[in-house]
């Protein structure tokens, strides 16, 4: 299983990273080129919600198929948490007769929700354990 770390850089500053060597910026909303936690968590989504509709789409439109995936979504800062997420996909389906586009639509929208597990897991809500290690050799490694 890939191990996931977040390790501090600065002042409310974290490099996220993955043993597969995947890295990722994390700040706050005011330094540049980092994503704010909340970002990442709808960036997720939307990614999610594309790889999982990622083959029914290439089995109509062709797998060069062009999408983009938009989520919006404020926080409540009064009970700090994102109460409604909204994803566009941005397809072109010019190609498709009205007919095509429903049922692409709808096979769509089943994919995501069958398989899309970051979407499943914000619409279920999940138990988080946090615990805090002590140790100084655990520090970094």
């Amino acid at each position: 299983m890939t191990q996931l770390w977040v390790e501090r850089t600065g002042t409310r500053r974290y490099t996220g990273h993955s043993s597969r060597g995947a890295q990722v910026l994390v700040g706050s909303e005011d330094v540049e080129g980092v994503f704010t936690p909340g970002e990442l968590m709808k960036i997720a989504l939307a990614a999610c919600s594309g790889m999982s509709s990622d083959q029914p789409l290439a089995r109509r439109l062709g797998d060069d198929y062009r999408a983009v995936v938009r989520v919006s979504g404020d926080a409540d800062r009064d009970e700090e948490v994102y109460p409604r997420l909204s994803e566009t996909l941005e397809l072109d389906l010019s190609g498709l007769s009205a007919e095509e586009k429903e049922r692409l639509l709808l096979v769509v929208n089943r994919a995501i929700d069958l398989v899309c597990t970051v979407g499943r897991t914000l619409k279920a809500g999940t138990t988080i354990d946090f615990e805090v290690a002590s140790k100084a050799d655990n520090v970094g490694s």
